[in-house]
């Protein structure tokens, strides 16, 4: 165990690893990283409420915000992620059919350490969050088209399943 904690002190200290943003993570790292962050988002998310999240002006507050605070780095119906960033940001249109209506409330609230993800709750209520998630929950099936009529138009006529908890649960 000393030799362990040995070689990673000189590791460390060497300068070995490559932390700039151009170079990909080891696939060590990368699994330790994944790993950690997708039990430790369960687990912190485990306590939280979700309130109704089908609600069209919920769901359009949401988009305000997404629009103002995520589309630059996540991207958009059309558009992609920012490129730079290592990790990469999500495309939330495919991510948000992986994650709960809670976890994206957590990760939203907290953000997530070492990713570019701020924590929007320390300027945002959870009722802004939360309408962030009910639209997060529209933006798979949004077409670029739908997106920018939501953006020039300020209207959407969204198609917003009926308050069922399988929608809102992990589709793994």
């Amino acid at each position: 165990m000393i030799l362990l904690i040995a070689g990673m002190i000189v590791f460390i200290y060497s300068g070995t690893y490559n932390i700039a943003a151009t170079e990909p993570h080891s696939l060590l790292v990368e699994w330790v990283f994944n790993t950690a962050k997708k039990y430790s988002i369960k687990k912190h998310s485990e306590h939280i409420t979700r309130p109704k999240l089908s609600d069209d002006s919920l769901v359009k507050a949401g988009f305000d915000h997404y629009e103002n605070m995520c589309a630059g780095c996540h991207g958009a119906p059309g558009t992609e992620p920012a490129e730079g960033f290592n990790p990469s940001p999500p495309d939330l249109a495919e991510e948000v059919e992986e994650l709960s209506s809670i976890e994206l409330f957590w990760i939203t609230k907290n953000g997530i350490k070492m990713t570019g993800m701020p924590a929007f709750g320390l300027s945002h209520s959870d009722q802004e969050i939360w309408s962030i998630v009910a639209f997060l929950k529209q933006l798979p099936d949004l077409t670029p088209e739908d997106y920018d009529a939501l953006k020039n138009n300020g209207s959407f006529d969204f198609d917003i399943p009926p308050e069922d908890e399988e929608f809102y649960k992990h589709k793994h």
